[in-house]
């Protein structure tokens, strides 16, 4: 395989950004993710690709659930703050401020148009990356007027 060619022909798959966090106990994780798809109507279900050798797949295996942040389009900045993790201090989340989900107590991102929380129900481990299986069992949503920040908007890559 060329993987000159490879690395193109992946990465015209088209993403959204989003943050994805997780709460188990006093530990908060998060971080900027891209690989994740609907995979079921009934029951309503969520594959998300996270990397294996993160903290927010450790907290995740652990908390049994997590939150997906939707960042809107414009919010580079917001997707560029979660690059290297998440610390929560003073309500905030790497100076933005959240609020527990609901069901997972997870953060969500008070300025992010709409979040979903997740339930595990499977986890794959393969390459250097787990797909996390997740039942939806909770939404939110700030901005119906919103459009999802996509990667292609950013300049960014990841894929390939």
């Amino acid at each position: 395989m060329d993987e000159k060619i490879r690395k193109h022909v992946l990465r015209m798959i088209p993403y959204a950004l989003y943050v994805a966090t997780a709460r188990h106990g006093d530990e908060v994780a998060a971080a900027t993710i891209s690989w994740l798809s609907q995979a079921s109507f009934q029951p309503p279900l969520v594959m998300a690709a996270l990397k294996k050798d993160g903290y927010l797949y450790a907290l995740v295996r652990q908390a049994g659930g997590f939150a997906v942040n939707v960042l809107g389009s414009g919010q580079k900045d917001m997707a560029a703050a979660f690059f290297r993790g998440g610390r929560l201090e003073d309500g905030k989340l790497n100076g933005y401020p959240v609020e527990p989900g609901p069901v997972t107590a997870a953060p969500l991102l008070v300025d992010a148009p709409a979040w979903f929380e997740v339930r595990v129900t499977d986890v794959v481990e393969r390459g250097d990356h787990a797909v996390v299986v997740g039942e939806v069992v909770e939404v939110g949503l700030r901005d119906p007027e919103a459009r999802p920040l996509l990667l292609s908007e950013t300049g960014w890559h990841y894929g390939g």
